[in-house]
């Protein structure tokens, strides 16, 4: 089946949206699907275009057997504030616009496959649904207008209400709606996506990249490589370094524990806020910073780790729900989320970990300090997270229901798949 997916982030960037859309586009090839990805040069979380790309320039690859990627030319912010995003998005859409429309007429998908963010790609990938007498299907891997404005981003209440309205008039024009997580689903609810028109594909784990036997070996030669010595406990964050992270919090936990020279902090990843984090860190010499590992590191860095933190700042854990979630629960690790209780990902680590005030350096510190004291305690947590992967997250499990829902979606008979284990439909 011909797929044209649309994501304005894709591989080779190696976190958040552009990571699972590049995951995505594979495992539907590897099943029988011809896919072809209108995409930007990848730039996140650096806000910076790659070595080996250009911003101006389009650009058509063909990196594997059933994939083909056209780049678009994209504006990428310096200082990616609120009205900045809306450009760099915007500036997205209208370069990706006529690669879009000759796709539709010339090569004729059966499916488009929109990814949001960018929000405001959506009504251009539905035109090339109409044009194409394709079927349309939105994927939401995160409510970025709530969360602009419940960060701060964008302001104001008549410009947050006209946002809205387009959104939810976008939203009722695709065939399918989908999002990652069942508390995500229920704001699409209340955005007036109907049930029946909502599907639940979470960002999977592919379970042998990221396993704790396996990597036992490399995890230790690369705690070795970073200098953590034989008894120190290591605290990783991976990933990107934003504002809706709340990573200020785990700075100054580090500064409350400067004392506990047993407690190294390692932060890997880029973004904009990496300067400023590593200014507040001048002096702390158990903070460590590094770049996002590659791809085939990743099961390695996760696995050295003792501790996962998971930061944001508050409010956020309904808006979105981290793509790294997933990778540091196949890690085996116990995971410290900054969350309100009643979350979804409070829900999820209830058993896999502690679940701390947003934003509150005080009890990441306490709680840091606890696991690292209680080792015992600390593994079980570790192997219910491992446990959790393999029952809900499997990448495999995903792909299967993903794939037979677009063959559904398309008239095209396909085998029957089994609900995602533990995630069952939602009551109609």
């Amino acid at each position: 089946m011909k797929i044209l997916l649309v994501s304005m982030n894709y591989s080779p960037e190696l976190t958040g949206i552009g990571k699972y859309s590049g995951e995505m586009a594979e495992g539907l090839a590897d099943r029988g699907h011809e896919l072809t990805v209108v995409c930007a040069p990848p730039y996140y979380p650096a806000w910076q275009v790659a070595d080996g790309y250009v911003a101006n320039r389009y650009k058509c690859e063909r990196p594997r057997p059933g994939v083909t990627v056209w780049r678009c030319p994209l504006w990428v912010p310096k200082q990616p504030s609120g009205p900045h995003r809306l450009l760099h998005q915007l500036s997205f859409v209208a370069s990706s616009l006529p690669v879009l429309l000759w796709l539709a007429i010339r090569w004729r998908p059966v499916v488009v496959f929109a990814v949001a963010p960018a929000t405001f790609l959506a009504p251009a990938a539905w035109l090339a649904a109409q044009l194409a007498g394709a079927k349309s299907w939105l994927h939401v891997q995160d409510l970025e207008l709530d969360a602009a404005f419940g960060m701060g981003l964008l302001r104001g209440e008549r410009l947050k209400r006209a946002c809205l309205a387009v959104e939810r008039t976008l939203m009722s024009g695709f065939d399918q709606v989908s999002t990652i997580s069942r508390r995500m689903l229920r704001q699409l609810a209340c955005k007036g996506v109907a049930l029946e028109r909502a599907t639940l594909v979470p960002n999977g784990v592919d379970l042998r990249v990221v396993d704790p036997a396996l990597q036992a070996e490399p995890a230790a030669a690369l705690r070795l490589k970073l200098g953590i010595a034989p008894g120190q406990k290591l605290v990783l964050f991976s990933g990107t370094m934003n504002r809706k992270q709340g990573l200020t919090a785990v700075v100054e936990a580090a500064r409350l524990l400067q004392h506990r020279h047993d407690i190294v902090f390692l932060l890997c990843g880029q973004g904009e806020m990496r300067a400023g984090l590593e200014a507040a860190a001048r002096g702390l010499q158990q903070v460590r910073f590094i770049a996002l590992r590659p791809a085939h590191e990743l099961g390695a860095l996760l696995t050295a780790a003792d501790l996962h933190l998971l930061p944001q700042v508050r409010d956020a854990a309904d808006l979105v729900l981290p793509s790294k979630l997933g990778g540091m629960l196949a890690s085996g690790r116990a995971v410290i989320a900054a969350v309100d209780a009643g979350s979804e990902i409070a829900t999820l680590v209830r058993d896999c970990g502690l679940c701390v005030e947003p934003e509150s350096a005080t009890a990441f510190a306490e709680a840091i300090e606890s696991l690292c004291d209680l080792p015992d305690l600390r593994l079980a947590m570790g192997r219910a997270a491992r446990h959790l992967a393999q029952t809900r997250l499997s990448s495999r499990a995903v792909l299967e229901r993903l794939d037979a829902d677009l063959r559904a979606l398309a008239g095209q008979p396909s085998s029957r798949v089994p609900a995602l284990p533990g995630l069952p439909p939602l009551p109609r």
